[in-house]
């Protein structure tokens, strides 16, 4: 089993900043938040051209909260001299009228701006984000829109707000004319594992976002699907699996029997505010090297710790103990392998938040 990375990144994951206005409770990039310095401006611009000399295409701009850099404006200006298309992650709490007209102003490489929405009201959003974030969050998308800036939203549905799922997903759509936006799980890393019994939910609750979201699907197709793992997404495939043990046919992107599931090792990079090349933010630990000091494409080509990334897809399931003699092998890529280091404490395993027999109840090991 082969595969070949590009020969660049096509997108790089640039956490500007680990400084942040909120506290959420489920925050995965926390622990980062509060270990780490940020770059000053001269490295974040001279990287931007290595990115461009490079042949990347497009960036990610995240946090903490960029919208707390100061130097934010002097940034984007970079990113649009170096031919950059750009997108920015934030909770829209700082995003005021002036603020959304002067970012109007890089809307010819700006493809959308992603903001976190965690509840219909305040009750439910505040209760994960803190006091006030909500109606600070409802005047910056208005801002956004009014600007006629592109707008997109992440949900991501815990134990604290799965009971309010289906009304934030129809204010979204309906009240806030949001034509494409995500949904994903709060993961246990970060503020995450910290309050992961507050967070965590159970079989029946999981089951109930499953609900929620295949019936919003089918009610309005494809306004969901801006994520690449959730509930909808593993709602479709536990559906899949049910067909398969019935029907004997299984359609999957990737080979299965082997942790295939992640992809982004191939195509994307990801950087911490402190300058750190690791393959994704959910992979914190795998320093790769450091902006400034290692060129980005020989990190991309050669770094240890992504070549052994890359590796996993010729690792078997029965490689991991708590997959031995399991029948639905066949149907299974191993999910994720961020969550599966946050939970078993090894890259190499599989995630078992992902996992067929842990959902029917059948494994011996792990259930929820």
């Amino acid at each position: 089993m082969t595969r070949q990375a590009l020969r660049s990144p096509a997108s790089v994951d640039i956490a500007l900043t680990g400084r942040c206005n909120l506290a959420c409770k489920h925050c995965y990039y926390a622990d980062q938040m509060v270990a780490h310095r940020d770059l000053p401006t001269a490295t974040w611009l001279g990287f931007f051209q290595e990115l461009r000399d490079a042949g990347v295409m497009s960036v990610t701009l995240t946090g903490g909260e960029v919208f707390t850099r100061p130097d934010l404006w002097e940034l984007l200006e970079g990113v649009v001299r170096n031919k950059l298309r750009f997108c920015m992650l934030t909770n829209a709490t700082l995003i005021t009228t002036e603020v959304a007209q002067r970012l109007a102003g890089f809307r010819r490489r700006l493809d959308y701006v992603q903001v976190s929405v965690d509840g219909s009201c305040p009750a439910t959003h505040d209760a994960l984000r803190g006091p006030g974030a909500f109606d600070h969050m409802r005047r910056g998308i208005a801002a956004l829109q009014q600007a006629g800036l592109p707008c997109t939203a992440r949900v991501t549905v815990s134990k604290l707000n799965v009971h309010d799922l289906a009304p934030t997903l129809h204010m979204l759509h309906t009240d806030l004319g949001f034509q494409s936006f995500g949904v994903n799980e709060a993961y246990p890393m970060g503020a995450g594992h910290c309050n992961h019994n507050a967070l965590e939910m159970t079989r029946d609750e999981r089951r109930e976002s499953f609900r929620v979201m295949q019936e919003f699907d089918r009610q309005y197709p494809g306004v969901a699907r801006g994520s690449s793992a959730g509930p909808l997404i593993m709602a479709e495939l536990v559906a899949k699996v049910d067909r398969a043990r019935a029907t004997g046919e299984f359609d999957a992107a990737y080979p299965t029997g082997h942790l295939t599931a992640c992809g982004g090792m191939w195509s994307k990079l990801d950087v911490l505010h402190d300058g750190v090349y690791v393959p994704c933010h959910q992979l914190a630990h795998v320093a790769l090297g450091q902006v400034g000091q290692d060129a980005l494409l020989e990190v991309w080509r050669n770094a240890p710790g992504l070549l052994a990334l890359r590796q996993r897809y010729s690792i078997p399931l029965d490689a991991d103990p708590r997959c031995v003699g399991c029948r639905y092998q066949p149907y299974c890529t191993g999910g994720c392998p961020g969550v599966a280091y946050a939970v078993t404490g090894d890259v190499n395993r599989t995630n078992p938040r992902d996992c067929y027999r842990a959902y029917v109840g059948e494994d011996p090991v792990y259930a929820y």
